[in-house]
């Protein structure tokens, strides 16, 4: 059996894999078609212009959308393993479920409001998906603090910790140096600006702060790396209870069938509902 076969794990490696290559394949798209300047431009940017805006929105959806279903499986192994215990965790596995959808719907606002079309949305978005993601990262990253050592090992919890902290680290280099552009440039529809010269006014700054969203980025979807072996030990399936052997909205056939004769079925699939 393959490493991906086993459990859920296909979930949160499909997702880095394929957020990670939204990212690649807009950029090089947009440095190809000369939308964009080759050195380290913003994501947002490369995914402005036309035809590449396109493709972008189209799989930062299916980024959302397996975001959704990985932070779902997550709460549903966190809900397992601490069984009727740990009133802490229960809340804390709760939180990072809502954090972690909120996110994946920043997500798509990110994917669907560019950023020369509508500024302030895409900016909201933006924060959705890295402000609340990184709280996401961090509710997590305690949840793994508190089932260490009996749940999983502390170098899970280590780990988990670094990547918080580099996410905080982007957020706040990101968030620095777009100020200090912002005022430098005063004036200036920075917005609208997809090519910058070297050694223009604000260019450091402005550097600075593509490749901290870079490193944002990375840093937020590798998180998601840490649930690969955890993934692996959980199977998810939807148990379906049919009340009849029909869809009428009467007896079937005009005919009263006694109760003590309805047929339930019950069939199993493995997606939604839990097992560990």
């Amino acid at each position: 059996m393959w490493w991906f076969q086993r459990g859920m794990c296909f979930l949160p490696a499909a997702l880095v894999i394929w957020t990670a290559a939204s990212f690649v394949f807009a950029y090089i798209t947009a440095v190809l078609l000369k939308h964009v300047d080759p050195f380290v431009p913003y994501i947002s940017d490369t995914g402005t212009t036309a035809p590449e805006r396109c493709v972008f929105g189209i799989m930062l959806d299916v980024s959302a959308f397996l975001g959704i279903a990985t932070v779902y499986v997550r709460y549903k192994q966190v809900e397992g393993l601490t069984g009727d215990d740990g009133l802490r965790l229960h809340r804390l596995n709760r939180c990072g479920l809502v954090l972690g959808w909120i996110s994946s719907f920043g997500m798509c606002v990110v994917a669907n409001f560019q950023k020369t079309t509508i500024f302030s949305m895409h900016l909201v978005g933006a924060v959705l998906t890295f402000g609340v993601g990184a709280l996401y990262i961090l509710v997590q990253t305690l949840m793994s603090l508190y089932m260490q050592p009996n749940i999983h090992s502390r170098t899970v919890y280590l780990i988990r910790l670094g990547i918080g902290v580099w996410t905080l680290s982007s957020i706040i280099s990101m968030f620095v140096s777009s100020v200090i552009m912002y005022t430098i440039l005063a004036g200036v529809d920075v917005p609208q600006k997809l090519h910058w010269t070297p050694g223009e006014t604000g260019y450091t700054a402005h550097i600075i702060s593509t490749i901290s969203e870079w490193s944002l980025a990375f840093s937020f979807i590798s998180f998601f790396l840490t649930y690969i072996r955890d993934f692996q030990k959980i199977k998810l399936r939807a148990e379906v209870a049919l009340e009849n052997s029909h869809l009428y909205d009467w007896p079937h056939g005009g005919v009263f069938v006694p109760h003590h004769l309805k047929r339930e079925a019950n069939e199993s699939s493995p997606l939604l509902a839990g097992g560990t």
